[in-house]
């Protein structure tokens, strides 16, 4: 292992000096500010990098608008609205898109729910959400985004820097160049769009080929998906959510008791909250709102609530599992024909 890692710090040099050597600092680079001069200097002391090298390469990148504009919330926030959040994720192209996802990897998803515990369609859902199985992995310049982020955006300035500073590991362990590698506006990587510090933690080299690319092998991405949520605590073989069947509106202490599981079944019995799970288990209240409708309510276990560990947002949790619900449902109907 030293020795590879050996050959990918003089990849990643090499990579730099070719990416350097051709273009002249862009107008307006960051390179001309303080805060990433004064970065680059840290991580030569801390990290081994050469700080001429990184600011050549902040050279090359400019503050980018979109990306501020993309980061910023909404000046009105939009009501909260599973009717209108659930199309976006549970339609025939999503299901029928990780059928064939399912199909072209069934001995790669087989593989990854035998050594982390987590179901073939769970991971499948969760590409299928993020990218669509790969489809639309961002096209952002991932040092321009997390540097802009870093540098430009005070509010999470600290957790874009830390992000910045994996990146440029995570580049220099995998012998990549910085200044190519795409994704999100918010520096997202590859087909299960993870944060550079995510990758480091969780990526695993799936298909044994001695390098983690979540961006151009599909066998890494199942494989770190998996690790993903086995390592934030995945019960196998254990439920997701249920419905929940309430009559009228419940105590919103209940809804407030937040999204990790922390309420007796046989509690929410009681207060006429009724379902088919064992009393003794322990569950979160999810609601599901929509504006003029009424509000659907579940209830989450543990695993529902490793989903949001990966976004977290109950609606996304709730996509993720009714999307791997119907794949599961659309695989097994393509099975008996």
């Amino acid at each position: 292992m030293k020795k590879f890692l050996c050959a990918a710090c003089l990849a990643f040099h090499a990579l730099l000096q070719t990416s350097i050597a051709a273009p002249a600092q862009a107008a307006g680079s960051l390179a001309d500010d303080p805060a990433v001069q004064e970065f680059a200097q840290d991580l030569a002391k801390r990290q081994g990098f050469e700080a001429d090298e990184l600011m050549r390469c902040f050279a090359q990148v400019r503050p980018n608008p979109t990306v501020l504009k993309l980061i910023k919330p909404p000046e009105t926030p939009l009501q909260r609205s599973w009717e209108r959040y659930r199309p976006r994720f549970l339609n025939e192209r999503r299901i029928e898109g990780g059928a064939r996802f399912w199909e072209a990897n069934r001995a790669t998803l087989a593989r990854a729910t035998a050594f982390y515990g987590v179901p073939e369609e769970i991971i499948v859902a969760i590409i299928g959400v993020e990218t669509e199985y790969g489809q639309n992995r961002g096209k952002f310049r991932v040092l321009e985004a997390l540097a802009t982020l870093a540098f430009r955006y005070p509010p999470r300035a600290d957790f874009f820097r830390t992000e910045l500073e994996q990146f440029l590991l995570l580049a220099r362990e995998n012998g990549m160049d910085p200044l190519s590698i795409r994704g999100s506006f918010a520096g997202a990587i590859g087909i299960p769009q993870f944060m550079p510090g995510s990758q480091r933690r969780y990526g695993v080299d799936f298909d044994s080929d001695q390098r983690i690319d979540l961006a151009g092998s599909v066998d890494d991405a199942i494989g770190s998906v998996a690790r993903f949520l086995e390592q934030h605590g995945w019960q196998a073989g254990q439920p997701v959510a249920i419905p929940a069947r309430i009559g009228g509106e419940p105590d919103r202490a209940l809804i407030e008791a937040g999204i990790r599981p922390t309420l007796k079944v046989a509690a929410l019995l009681q207060q006429g909250i009724d379902c088919d799970a064992n009393p003794e288990a322990t569950v979160t209240l999810v609601d599901l709102v929509s504006p003029g409708a009424d509000t659907e309510y579940w209830l989450g276990f543990e695993n529902f609530y490793v989903i949001t560990r990966y976004n977290r947002s109950s609606f996304y949790a709730m996509a993720v599992y009714q999307l791997a619900e119907a794949i599961k449902a659309r695989v097994q109907q393509q099975k008996r024909l």
